[in-house]
């Protein structure tokens, strides 16, 4: 494995960061997330159609830049640092490369392009709230109970005789689920003694579609709620046997890889903001950071940060490697950022100033995708470090 990045990786590190400290500030993040979409729609069709970024890991023949996990983890590295309010993480990281995974090559030429050049924003949807559990990263998504198990709950389809499909049920925070232009939806169908799950494309302007933004944690990270009463849907690809859980676990893995950069840029944007706040703060008559205990901790916390950052890297390049690369990730991001909010002597976490926003967006994301415990648990479990795996987890203490 070759760690070093080419000049074009650094590139694309560099100019992001340069526009995102120009045009995303704490000013103009919290002035984003009051809008009705939750994010800047200027700034996003900046960033789509100067820099591509919701295309940097689609093919080229859909308009992508055919660039790999890494670029797309670097990008959102610099977007976790500025705590950017997006559609990137719902539409590039998540929908996306189930669109060119499952998708028929009708659907690919119809979809990919649009999402590529920023014009359709996407995101995936999973009933029961358990977005973690769909995507595979702290539970076997192939256990029937987290989209409805073919009986009651989660999420119902059914054939509609025309060649469509009626979905029916609720799904809990959605990713940009109240802004985005396309739904995936996961749902189970084939009743009880045929259950399974499929995806399905629901547009923004389906009949029997319901979308209510919810009050989340962390504004950065809007939350919806999707109610589908006898929606028109889509297959996505065909239901000729394709292991749909199984490309869900796949995006997961690719998924987690590019949340630990994005939390990894959290976690350094608080730590830089809380250096030079020490620098400048003074007590006794020297500022605080020339202390040896802040310095002790300083270091500490820079320790975990580049452990994280080196993790998150080597699972950009090894998917294999994501969920515990997040769950580094996320466990220094909680540090760091409460760490922060004591030396900053308790004032971080006033509504006025912006270390309590990444301490927000730590805790919010090891919720939506976490528990960090978990995730270790659950790759533990599939490594067979404590035993053999069933669908309902490791069994401990069982030889393989």
């Amino acid at each position: 494995m070759d760690a070093a990045f080419t000049a074009e990786q650094d590139e694309i590190r560099r100019t992001l960061r340069d526009l995102l400290t120009k045009h995303a500030g704490p000013g103009e993040v919290r002035a984003a997330v009051r809008t009705a979409e939750g994010h800047d729609p200027a700034l996003w069709h900046r960033l789509a159609q100067e820099l591509g970024l919701p295309g940097l890991a689609i093919a080229e023949e859909y308009g992508g830049a055919g660039c790999t996990a890494t670029e797309l983890a670097l990008a959102c590295e610099e977007t976790g640092r500025a705590l950017l309010p997006s559609p990137l993480l719902a539409t590039a990281v998540l929908a996306a490369p189930l669109i060119a995974a499952l998708g028929t090559p009708e659907q690919r030429a119809e979809l990919l392009p649009r999402i590529a050049d920023g014009t359709l924003t996407a995101t995936l949807a999973a009933p029961g709230g358990s977005m973690a559990t769909a995507l595979g990263l702290t539970a076997d998504n192939r256990a029937a109970a987290w989209a409805g198990g073919g009986r009651a709950g989660g999420i119902q389809a059914r054939p509609d005789g025309g060649g469509g499909w009626r979905l029916y049920g609720e799904a809990d925070r959605v990713l940009d689920g109240h802004s985005a232009g396309l739904l995936l939806v996961a749902a189970h169908t084939g009743g009880y003694p045929r259950s399974r799950t499929l995806l399905f494309l629901v547009s923004a302007e389906a009949e029997g579609l319901a979308r209510t933004r919810l009050t989340s944690m962390d504004e950065t990270r809007p939350l919806a709620r999707i109610e589908l009463r006898d929606a028109a849907a889509r297959l996505l690809g065909a239901d000729d046997g394709t292991d749909v859980c199984g490309a869900l676990a796949d995006t997961g893995s690719r998924a987690a890889a590019v949340l630990a950069a994005e939390a990894v840029g959290a976690a350094a944007g608080a730590l830089e903001r809380t250096v030079a706040y020490v620098k400048e703060r003074e007590q006794f008559g020297r500022a605080i950071g020339s202390f040896q205990a802040v310095k002790h901790r300083l270091a500490d916390l820079y320790v975990r940060v580049e452990v994280a950052r080196s993790a998150a890297y080597y699972a950009a390049w090894d998917a294999a490697a994501g969920p515990l690369a997040l769950a580094q990730a996320l466990e220094a991001a909680r540090i760091v950022a409460g760490e922060a909010v004591q030396l900053h002597g308790g004032i971080g976490f006033t509504w006025e100033h912006e270390a309590h926003l990444y301490v927000k967006r730590a805790a919010a994301d090891e919720l939506l995708f976490g528990p960090v415990h978990r995730l270790r648990d659950h790759a533990a479990g599939r490594a067979g470090l404590f035993g053999a795996v069933t669908a309902d987890g490791p069994v401990h203490g069982v030889a393989v």
